[in-house]
């Protein structure tokens, strides 16, 4: 058992674990896959009633969550591992990170810490629902202490928030008409609305604001059809949102504009999260930051323009939150996805670091090395 999620072994389940398709909503085979491979390295694990993969280890009262998502989306890669890189779907976003939260986890207990981690693998994160995260919200009846979620952000990174997002479909419908006549075409006036969400969501932050302070606006789809009656025409789109926007104020935002331009236009919500962002000083922030100080580079503190179930967890739990994992954010969802093994094992052994300073040790310290680290992170986070 001391081998278990040791670097060797954490590589093995991840590779294991990419070749597993994982489509959202088709989760399963992958999931139980996890739940047996924790179980054989000393986590209780099991399924819960949403489908989400999870393990417990360690004990006592103390509770940390590290959640990440065992879903993907679509594309079938080759998997393989060429020079120490491991490419196929989900290598980076976010298996990567979800092995990486066991694998710290198990490296934290063995430490002796006195406490336990719950370690989730999300089913549904890649879907509008957050199936899994939200049934975590909902049925957690105590807030952990920290929570860490799996996600992409580099061994030396550390995620403090995301954008919030309103996605939804744009539909469109006007009488046929010939196509010399003055009339606009139901696929027109679609165009018409984008192009205004487009422009004025340019202008809603003041020149210069950062992209995490402005709307981003993303035309995912569009489709039209006539039958000689009647033209329709739809737009399928997504608005990243910042702190300065609920969903509800995009929802109006969004409303007004299709209001100002098509006769008929309609909007139907699909998705919606609020923007969140935690503070640089939280305690796990510190524990991640002074940790990857230790390995001799400088953190990097970030927020990210995407969304994550940071998003959904971290306002109803109310704890220190922030998100780490090994990898590049910007292979996630194309052919070129692909993380270092050897990113993937420093990633590990930092958090594993970070977590087991966050509780009590079966043999405490005088925390000497751990003050002394804490003041070089305060001068990092200064001069930021």
């Amino acid at each position: 058992m001391s081998a278990a999620f040791d670097q060797g072994d954490t590589a093995r389940v991840l590779e294991e674990l990419v070749r597993i398709p994982s489509l959202s909503r088709d989760e399963g085979a992958a999931a139980g896959y996890l739940v047996d491979a924790l179980g054989s390295r000393g986590f209780r694990a099991h399924l819960d009633a949403a489908g989400n993969a999870v393990g417990v280890i360690g004990q006592g009262t103390r509770t940390i969550a590290l959640v990440g998502h065992i879903d993907t989306v679509p594309g079938d890669l080759p998997v393989h591992v060429t020079d120490g890189v491991l490419h196929g779907r989900g290598s980076v976003d976010a298996k990567g990170s979800l092995v990486t939260l066991c694998s710290a986890a198990r490296r934290a207990v063995d430490a002796g810490v006195d406490g336990r981690f719950v370690v989730v693998g999300c089913v549904e994160e890649e879907a509008e629902s957050s199936k899994g995260a939200q049934y975590l919200a909902d049925t957690w009846t105590a807030a952990p202490e920290a929570l860490v979620i799996g996600e992409p952000s580099g061994a030396d990174g550390v995620t403090l928030g995301y954008k919030g997002i309103l996605s939804g479909r744009v539909d469109v419908a006007c009488d046929s008409a010939h196509g010399a006549h003055e009339a606009k075409s139901a696929p027109e006036l679609a165009s018409d609305i984008w192009q205004r969400i487009a422009r004025d969501a340019a202008t809603f932050a003041p020149e210069g604001a950062t992209l995490f302070d402005s709307i981003l606006p993303r035309l995912m789809g569009m489709g039209s059809s006539h039958d000689g009656v009647a033209d329709t025409a739809n737009l399928r789109l997504a608005l990243r949102l910042p702190p300065s926007l609920t969903p509800d104020e995009a929802e109006a935002w969004v409303r007004e504009r299709v209001a100002a331009i098509a006769c008929g236009g309609t909007f139907t919500v699909g998705g919606r999260a609020a923007a969140w962002r935690g503070p640089r000083t939280s305690s796990i922030a510190r524990a991640l930051g002074r940790e990857i100080l230790r390995t001799g580079v400088k953190p990097r503190f970030q927020v990210k323009t995407g969304t994550a179930d940071l998003n959904v967890l971290a306002p109803v739990w109310g704890c220190p939150a922030v998100a780490y994992g090994p990898g590049d954010a910007a292979l996630d969802h194309t052919p070129e996805e692909r993380v270092s093994l050897a990113e993937v094992e420093v990633a590990a052994q930092t958090l594993g670091r970070a977590l087991a300073s966050l509780l009590p040790q079966a043999v405490e310290g005088d925390g000497a090395d751990d003050d002394r680290a804490d003041q070089d992170l305060l001068d990092v986070v200064r001069n930021a």
